[in-house]
């Protein structure tokens, strides 16, 4: 989300506060959108429960109704760079972890774009990740998939030892 967050700022002709603010929205937002998924993983309760929590805390309604927005049956239409960037990287991140936990290494070292696209066709790997979630994310970013699964492994490797993956 975060180097989304850069990539729009640079785009637009953000720079300064305006861009460091965007990348704290963009970062936040990746961080929290799950947070609830584990103690309420249900559709009647995920990303419901939390939404709720975030409000009681006080966090803007941009990062809430981006949060919203990632879970289809929400019913709240992606409208913002941020809601698709979110949608976009959910399944992709967790699909990207995977693929490089079954790796020797277990590292992103030896993930890139040709061996996610090799894992999308196996449909018994992670089988539970939405590869129609995962192309329709990078259409409605307007990104051909393999440069967005490009841009997220990169993205991920610049993180990977905080990931657990370097």
């Amino acid at each position: 989300m975060k180097a989304y967050a850069q990539k729009f700022a640079r785009d637009n002709g953000l720079n300064g506060d305006e861009a460091t603010e965007l990348e704290r929205k963009y970062s936040i937002t990746g961080l929290l959108h799950d947070f609830d998924y584990e103690k309420f993983p249900t559709s009647q309760e995920h990303p419901f429960v939390g939404n709720k929590v975030l409000a009681e805390r006080g966090y803007p309604d941009d990062i809430r109704r981006a949060i919203l927005s990632h879970a289809d049956y929400a019913g709240v239409s992606r409208e913002t760079h941020m809601e698709k960037a979110l949608f976009a990287c959910d399944e992709l991140a967790g699909f990207i972890t995977a693929t490089a936990l079954v790796k020797p290494s277990k590292s992103l070292a030896e993930v890139d774009a040709k061996s996610i696209r090799k894992k999308m066709k196996d449909k018994a790997f992670a089988r539970s990740v939405s590869r129609d979630d995962i192309a329709n994310g990078a259409a409605a970013l307007g990104i051909d998939l393999d440069e967005h699964i490009t841009f997220c492994v990169e993205a991920m490797k610049n993180v990977a030892p905080d990931l657990g993956l370097g």
